[in-house]
């Protein structure tokens, strides 16, 4: 379990996490798959992967509570339900020689959805998330904003409470031109990629990749008064990835270094491979959002 992108949240309170209120009150909100007449439906299930009714619904270790949340859906085009009214539409005013009215062509719609809602292939997508009770932190895996605020809002839900505010809190455009502009943090090293955006009303944006971030051509678009919106970098050997400029870290890769460290758990051992994955990927991403809140000041007032 390698989380791949983050979004990650500062506690306001801190939080105390009981194991057996926590595993009743996720229950509570366990999934279930959608009904023949749902178009979607949300849940909590075992991180572990485990069908095991039974089986505790967050993954606990070093009072860091691993979370996942399960969405399925019903994929039903818009272009079927369309062509399907369409015909329907064009068979009664043939045979009535009259047009179908926007309440009845509305009401001919819902009944084709009701129609084919349970014939329509199901989706499912999984959210996941960890809670770090000593750090005050919520780290979720996740690339965008909704997905995230989704997950949160089921937690929140779920335990009554959950105060958190993005670690981000303002564009972190100024903190990373200085990266290129001067030298950045101690422990990170930039990479070979990065997008740049003017501030004029244009607001052209330059991409480059494979590209030395020192060089000629990248200093004279930092002249010119260009911003960085993303840029590449490596952390402490342990982690390369690409952070925005709204605090977003995408594109995350553990290293060799960290990921070898489980490599002696023989892989049929899904429970025990998994609870080492996390353990290593949940530690070390608490080190380093809290290196980077500390390196660019986040939690200061917004």
């Amino acid at each position: 379990m390698w989380f791949k992108n983050i979004k990650a949240y500062r506690l306001t309170q801190p939080l105390s996490l009981n194991d057996d209120a926590l595993q009743t009150a996720l229950s509570e909100h366990s999934f279930r798959p959608c009904g023949s007449q749902e178009s979607a439906s949300m849940g909590f299930v075992s991180p572990l992967h485990s069908a095991d009714q039974h089986t505790l619904l967050f993954h606990q270790t070093q009072l860091r509570y691993w979370i996942t949340l399960k969405k399925q859906e019903r994929l039903l085009p818009t272009s079927v339900v369309n062509s399907e009214l369409a015909d329907k539409v064009a068979q009664i005013e043939a045979e009535t020689g009259s047009p179908v009215g926007k309440k009845a062509q509305s009401d001919l719609k819902q009944e084709i959805i009701t129609r084919l809602l349970p014939q329509a292939f199901l989706k499912n997508t999984y959210t996941h998330g960890f809670i770090s009770i000593s750090d005050n932190l919520v780290v979720v895996d996740a690339s965008a904003d909704g997905k995230a605020e989704a997950f949160l809002a089921m937690v929140r839900k779920a335990l009554g409470s959950l105060p958190v505010v993005p670690l981000v809190k303002h564009s972190l455009q100024s903190e990373l031109t200085h990266w290129l502009t001067a030298r950045p943090p101690a422990r990170i090293e930039l990479l070979e990629e990065a997008e740049f955006k003017s501030t004029d009303d244009v607001g052209s944006i330059i991409r480059c990749k494979n590209q030395p971030l020192d060089s000629d051509e990248i200093k004279l678009h930092l002249d010119a008064g260009k911003l960085v919106q993303k840029v590449a970098f490596e952390f402490d050997e342990t982690l390369e990835a690409i952070i925005q400029e709204d605090g977003a870290v995408k594109r995350i890769k553990f290293t060799d270094r960290i990921k070898e460290e489980t490599q002696d758990i023989p892989k049929d051992q899904v429970a025990a491979r998994l609870d080492a994955e996390f353990s290593l990927m949940s530690a070390e991403l608490c080190l380093f959002v809290n290196f980077l809140s500390e390196a660019l000041n986040l939690d200061k007032d917004a």
